[in-house]
């Protein structure tokens, strides 16, 4: 894991052409007044690992000046949505037997699906927290969740047969697709994370500027449903 939030939101602006015009505009657009919002309760997703989920996500993509924080962006309401994907009961994945350790190049080899992946994986990390540090992962100072987070990336922990590495490589890259899919999966709320890219979104048509090189796209983002910034 990146040892500071700033190298990778430069790197994401770099490959998505981020402009100065649209994250003011998507900044001007969140301060203005707004009815509250619906407060989300987890479908899969316990209490205790709803607050494991919430503090990891803010520590993978945490607020700064660049764009908003994983938990800005909805992201722990896009994972749990996913849970009720095919995808998360495996049934995108070949399943079968046998389930050896073998290299990356072979693909997944473990029995789990991505709905186990979370729920041991979160009951692993939570138990190793406690042993680590005497107190829940959420209570941790940013610092040592993040410091945390490098553990369970590193590959020296396991949970049972679930390698605690796998666990931080699904979460990670779930909360980079809740950041940054379509909004009506769950995440990326009021297009913050394409704002902050400079991704242009779901426009039908962009023809006019196939050959404009070098030139500053003036459309903000817009989605699927039509939400734009």
């Amino acid at each position: 894991m990146p040892s500071s939030p700033l190298p990778r939101r430069l790197l994401l602006q770099t490959l998505a052409g981020a402009t100065a015009l649209t994250t003011c505009t998507y900044i001007a657009r969140r301060s203005q007044a707004a009815p509250p919002e619906i407060r989300y309760e987890p479908a899969f997703f316990t209490q205790e690992e709803w607050r494991f989920l919430h503090a990891a996500c803010d520590r993978l993509i945490p607020q700064d000046v660049y764009g908003p924080s994983a938990i800005e962006l909805g992201v722990p309401e896009f994972i749990d949505r996913q849970m009720e994907t095919p995808y998360a009961y495996g049934a995108l994945w070949y399943m079968q037997g046998p389930h050896i350790t073998g290299p990356a190049n072979l693909g997944y080899q473990l029995i789990y699906t991505p709905r186990d992946i979370y729920r041991y994986g979160i009951s692993g990390a939570c138990d190793l927290c406690r042993q680590m540090h005497n107190t829940e992962f959420a209570d941790l100072d940013p610092a040592t969740r993040d410091s945390f987070l490098r553990e369970l990336e590193s590959g020296e922990h396991q949970f049972g047969d679930l390698p605690a590495s796998t666990f931080f490589g699904h979460l990670l890259g779930n909360t980079q697709e809740g950041a940054f899919s379509d909004p009506i999966h769950g995440g990326n709320k009021g297009l913050g994370g394409w704002a902050m890219t400079g991704f242009p979104g779901a426009r039908a048509d962009f023809m006019d500027w196939v050959d404009q090189y070098g030139k500053q796209y003036p459309l903000g983002s817009v989605s699927i449903s039509g939400e734009t910034i």
